[in-house]
């Protein structure tokens, strides 16, 4: 992930100012494309600093949050059968998806923080973010999936590519 835009780019104040924004509740902005921006710019590091992680970190051996262990659980007892090596958005984005995702993330309002801020979720767990290859997620949505990939040894193929080339 090339890293030449985002917070960096707005330099020590503004990314303050933004970091500032960012906390305030929702209701006070209304649509405001810059609010947008910034969403974005955060989502955008955050996967940045996740793909990173798995590339640098044997992916088994990471803990996302406190709770890794309910998140899977809870995750492969509501979608045994989710194939998270290669994600097709209407696991996530469909009408029938939503019905069956709402409880499951909602079981998590108040054990993770911003369980429901949005997040990049890569489709194909074997290759970097890109637009192609990336859909928004919720928070409790990424976790879930990237622990049960990490878990299942999904996410090692990313981690022995970058390993191997070094």
């Amino acid at each position: 992930m090339a890293s030449d835009s985002g917070l960096a780019s707005l330099g020590v104040e503004g990314a303050t100012a933004a970091a500032h924004a960012l906390s305030l509740p929702a209701d006070s902005f209304g649509n405001n494309p810059q609010v947008e921006v910034m969403w974005a710019m955060k989502a955008y590091n955050h996967a940045e600093v996740y793909f990173n992680l798995i590339s640098s970190v044997d992916p088994k051996f990471l803990k996302l949050t406190k709770v890794d262990d309910t998140i899977y659980s809870a995750f492969r007892e509501a979608f045994q059968d989710m194939n998270i090596q290669q994600l097709h958005p209407d696991l996530l984005k469909s009408a029938e998806a939503k019905e069956k995702w709402r409880p499951f993330c909602n079981q998590f309002e108040g054990v993770i923080e911003d369980f429901n801020y949005g997040t990049l979720l890569r489709l194909n767990c074997e290759q970097d973010y890109t637009e192609e290859n990336t859909i928004f997620a919720t928070r409790i949505q990424f976790f879930a999936i990237e622990i049960a990939r990490n878990r299942e040894g999904l996410n090692t193929p990313v981690f022995t590519s970058k390993t191997n080339k070094s």
